[in-house]
């Protein structure tokens, strides 16, 4: 028996994030009622982990799938056993407000993101956060920080995320404005500030415009990821 479509489904792709996904899925999972869940997915898509986020996650309702490792990547393949009306794609450290099904499910653009709330503290977060947002909306850029979501419809006629290493979001924005602005949804999803704070607020806001300013100059995104993890420690 062939199962109905989702309204939505919430594709999450992964790299050894065992330590986010745990708090993150438990949140998502109690995110809508029970008489909602008929119609919502998860899928989650393994890019090649090699730490025991699999085996951990498997106590949840989820689809589990593995492509190559790369976040654009992984998101086209979540995005292909998708079968619901609205795509969400959502990072392992961000968290949806609890009313999220509510908010995309009125929207009339084919496409949008939320505000985003980072996790950190310090005053200095609040202020990036403001300027995040106020750049998306003003721009028509949104980040994959933001929880991009696509009418299904919309995300295949635009020919998903770019195959590229990094700025995926970035790329896949410039694609769909020219269609329509995006839908900007003024309730928060929180994210992980941990980068900002690994590696130092300040530098990592130079080294984020940086990147942005050389994409925009045409310096190809296999370079910028090379700039982004110098390590090649990338996680989703």
């Amino acid at each position: 028996m062939t199962e109905a479509p989702k309204q939505f489904s919430i594709i999450i792709p992964f790299y050894n994030e065992a330590s986010s996904l745990i708090p993150s899925l438990q949140l998502l999972c109690n995110s809508f009622p029970e008489s909602e869940s008929a119609g919502i997915e998860i899928i989650l898509c393994n890019g090649g982990s090699n730490d025991n986020s699999v085996a951990l996650i498997q106590q949840f309702p989820i689809t589990i799938i593995h492509s190559k490792r790369g976040r654009a990547l992984q998101m086209n393949a979540g995005a292909q056993k998708a079968s619901g009306e609205w795509l969400i794609f959502l990072h392992a450290d961000t968290h949806l407000p609890p009313n999220w099904s509510a908010l995309i499910a009125k929207q009339k653009q084919n496409w949008g993101r939320f505000d985003v709330h980072l996790s950190g503290r310090p005053w200095i977060f609040r202020i990036i956060e403001f300027m995040m947002n106020f750049r998306s909306c003003t721009t028509g850029i949104a980040t994959g920080d933001q929880a991009m979501f696509f009418r299904r419809s919309f995300f295949f006629k635009l020919g998903g995320f770019p195959s590229i290493p990094l700025m995926e979001d970035i790329a896949i924005s410039k694609l769909a404005r020219k269609h329509s602005s995006p839908a900007c949804i003024h309730q928060y999803v929180n994210t992980s500030s941990r980068r900002w704070e690994q590696h130092g607020v300040f530098r990592t806001i130079f080294l984020m415009w940086f990147l942005r300013l050389a994409y925009w100059m045409g310096v190809h995104p296999s370079r910028l990821h090379q700039w982004y993890y110098p390590n090649h420690s990338s996680k989703n």
